[in-house]
């Protein structure tokens, strides 16, 4: 089994044994918890006091003998991933109810970008004024 790094939540930590099937992610029980802080306990998916339900019929899906797909977890929590195939890198973004909470608010996080010049503005400089944010890139 090939050696996967795993980016969830501002960390990355390289996991082997993984099993890569497609676009699937198969980690160790270990594995999991090391990489995601996420731990199967009898009542889910469990990370500080949230615990996910496996629904029954998705529990082949998620978990064969000792082995548990991140990646369809990751859909039953509604979290984006991205692969990159040719570094065996994998991002994992936030829950679904993490950012589905972040849109009812209609703010904007607070970011900081430099400017050709290479000085420093803040969203949170322009507050009261009207703002069009325009994001661009050449990908």
């Amino acid at each position: 089994m090939p050696q996967v790094t795993v980016l969830y939540q501002d960390s990355e930590t390289k996991v082997e044994p993984a099993r890569v099937d497609g676009d699937q992610l198969w980690l160790t029980l270990s594995g999991l918890e090391a990489a995601t802080g996420w731990d199967l306990e009898p009542e889910g998916v469990c990370k500080g006091g949230v615990c996910v339900p496996v629904p029954a019929a998705r529990r082949p899906a998620l978990i064969n003998d000792d082995l548990f797909n991140l990646t369809e977890f990751a859909d039953l929590i509604q979290q984006p991933v991205v692969h990159d195939e040719n570094h065996s890198v994998w991002y994992f973004g936030p829950a679904g109810w993490e950012w589905k909470s972040r849109l009812t608010s209609r703010h904007a996080p607070d970011f900081t970008l430099l400017d050709v010049a290479g000085r420093p503005h803040s969203l949170s400089d322009l507050l009261g004024k009207k703002v069009f944010l325009l994001f661009w890139a050449s990908w």
